[in-house]
């Protein structure tokens, strides 16, 4: 479970994320969100249905602390709808991660 301290660090982080990736003229079609559970933090890519008031989600990352050795891990979704570790995996910070998701390097989260 992440502590108070640390919620306030991801919705910090990943919120600005979120918010700086999808351009302000496309928002009432497509949104990142961001989940958190236990020791995971998971964003998505909402899209606007056409045709209809329903939003379609589609997770883009999982990014995973570990405690103990106080470190990020980064994993991407896979057609399959499995998780595969990124590389590379493991990061220092929460900043560290974010820039390497926004970078994109290989095409796994943004294509």
């Amino acid at each position: 479970m992440f502590t108070n301290l640390e919620i306030q660090l991801i919705d910090k982080v990943i919120g600005q994320y979120c918010e700086r990736r999808i351009s302000l003229r496309v928002r009432d079609q497509l949104r990142l969100i961001y989940a958190i559970t236990n020791n995971e933090v998971v964003i998505l890519e909402e899209r606007l249905v056409k045709s209809s008031a329903d939003w379609i989600s589609l997770e883009i990352a999982k990014l995973r602390y570990v405690r103990v050795r106080n470190e990020w891990r980064l994993y991407w979704v896979r057609a399959s709808g499995k998780w595969w570790p990124y590389e590379p995996h493991v990061f220092s910070t929460l900043e560290a991660v974010v820039r390497e998701i926004d970078l994109d390097s290989n095409g796994c989260f943004f294509g």
